[in-house]
């Protein structure tokens, strides 16, 4: 299970993500409201704590930008912020849960598996742009009824750019999402993959679906005119 923690305060951060690694949680940590609205809308995770104050942008902006952008990800803000209306203001912007701090570690860990059960019955399966389909469920990619063969990178930077499809991604962006901390990729290595991407999902059907944005990075769109 894939869990992004949202939080600013280093200490915690690092005290939540050891505690949810030692439960067998997969986790990303990152510290800022920017990045944390980038990594949630570029990437697949089952849950997200997301910290109300935060640097960039703050933890309701964050929660209702990543609803807007039709992430339905399970969200938990986890907040000093104890009042009946943060709690209320909170729920609408589309959160799923609020535990304020100082937070009991097990009920931490029994919201965010009972968010996780009832987030998978109720998120989309299928990510699509036009004809071109990706199910990360199954892990099978579709250009209409022909059924695509992708590696394992090949699938992951493509399921980052359909996640922000319409949307500039930058390299950075999907060296974030798609490589791990500890991996220290090629600085040439997205395009590799965007390359290997276009002879499959495109060159095949006539269609142009990812977009070169000069010195920036890429875009991904559904009627197939990008360059």
């Amino acid at each position: 299970m894939r869990v992004l923690v949202v939080e600013d305060d280093l200490r915690l951060a690092g005290l939540v993500r050891r505690g949810l690694a030692a439960e067998g949680f997969a986790v990303q940590v990152c510290h800022d409201g920017n990045q944390g609205l980038a990594l949630g809308k570029a990437r697949a995770f089952d849950a997200i704590v997301l910290d109300i104050m935060l640097p960039g942008r703050n933890g309701y902006r964050v929660c209702a930008d990543l609803r807007a952008a039709g992430v339905c990800t399970p969200i938990l803000l986890l907040t000093a912020k104890d009042g009946v209306y943060d709690e209320a203001e909170g729920l609408d912007t589309g959160a799923d849960d609020y535990l304020t701090k100082p937070f009991s570690y097990v009920v931490l860990v029994a919201r965010l598996r009972a968010l996780i059960r009832r987030g998978h019955l109720t998120r989309p399966a299928v990510l699509a742009a036009g004809d071109l389909t990706l199910d990360p469920a199954t892990r099978r990619c579709h250009r209409g009824p022909a059924e695509i063969r992708l590696t394992g990178k090949e699938f992951q930077v493509l399921e980052c750019l359909l996640r922000r499809r319409e949307e500039v991604v930058t390299r950075a962006e999907v060296i974030e999402a798609v490589w791990v901390s500890d991996e220290e990729p090629a600085p040439n290595l997205v395009e590799v993959y965007v390359s290997a991407l276009r002879r499959k999902i495109d060159a095949p059907f006539g269609r142009r679906s990812i977009e070169t944005i000069r010195s920036v990075g890429y875009r991904l769109t559904a009627d197939g005119t990008g360059r």
